[in-house]
């Protein structure tokens, strides 16, 4: 991949309030190859923490904005990406992500984007009827794509079409980053034996050791998210996250519900998590 050198092809996947810095930052030290941010608006005006040189997924409907944002942010990121993946709710009612059928106006934003970046550019899609004419379009502007093969309507349920990624990596004329299903390294050394890349998603959640370092705690990702200033709600949610999969969980979690400052949540979790 031009401009880009990897020490792996195992990445971390695009997941919303997950892919905060510090735990970007958590997976990258733990062996992921690249870490994607979560879906941010060129028109947003939130403050964006680059430190691990992730690659930068926007969401977007229109162009609007999409130059003087990438200018402001180019040199901190790996390379871009482009979504139109996002099943949810919000992207429902407001038309991006896997909604944004309109492939003039995918043309025009994929057309954008390249124009105002050197550096690695894909688009994240999903399993639709779509799906081969974006393809089409992102080997006119894009340097690779990555594809999750399940449907719109199956959100995160159900399994990953792993028949449907091997034709589309089939028919791609660009590499291919495989997403879906992909829950250790293991599993994701066994991808990359039929795609170019492969990323771990909700394997990672709570996990940042799945990319292959040694265990990180809780603990670690508050002592990295100290520098971020990261707010008291998103801590919360962290820990739920790093409480998963550990004895006695759900209790735990319930009772992180109820915190409300970061002393008690420090307090409690000191001999938890």
């Amino acid at each position: 991949m031009k401009n880009l050198k990897l020490k792996n092809k195992i990445f971390l996947a695009p997941m919303e309030e997950i892919n905060d810095v510090a735990f970007r930052l958590l997976c990258k030290d733990a062996g992921a190859g690249l870490t994607w941010t979560g879906m941010i608006h060129p028109r947003g005006k939130q403050e964006i923490d680059l430190d691990d040189k992730p690659i930068l997924q926007l969401f977007c409907t229109s162009t609007e904005g999409i130059k003087e944002f990438m200018k402001k942010h180019d040199l901190k990121v790996s390379g871009w990406d482009f979504n139109l993946g996002c099943p949810a709710k919000t992207a429902k009612k407001h038309g991006f992500g896997s909604y944004l059928k309109d492939l003039e106006v995918i043309e025009e934003i994929m057309k954008t984007i390249r124009a105002s970046t050197k550096k690695p550019f894909s688009v994240k899609i999903r399993k639709s009827k779509d799906a081969f004419k974006i393809l089409k379009l992102a080997e006119k502007y894009c340097d690779w794509i990555c594809v999750h093969p399940r449907t719109q309507g199956q959100g995160y349920g159900g399994e990953a079409d792993l028949n449907y990624g091997l034709e589309f990596k089939k028919k791609s004329k660009i590499p291919v980053i495989y997403s879906g299903d992909v829950k250790n390294l293991e599993e994701a050394k066994e991808r990359l034996k039929q795609f170019d890349y492969v990323m771990i998603g909700r394997g990672a959640i709570g996990i940042p050791s799945v990319f292959g370092g040694e265990k990180k705690s809780f603990k670690d990702y508050l002592e990295v998210a100290k520098k971020y200033k990261l707010p008291f709600r998103q801590l919360k949610f962290q820990a739920m996250s790093f409480s998963k999969g550990i004895r006695g969980g759900a209790e735990i979690r319930r009772n992180i519900a109820k915190m409300k400052s970061l002393k008690e949540l420090r307090d409690y979790l000191n001999s938890k998590i």
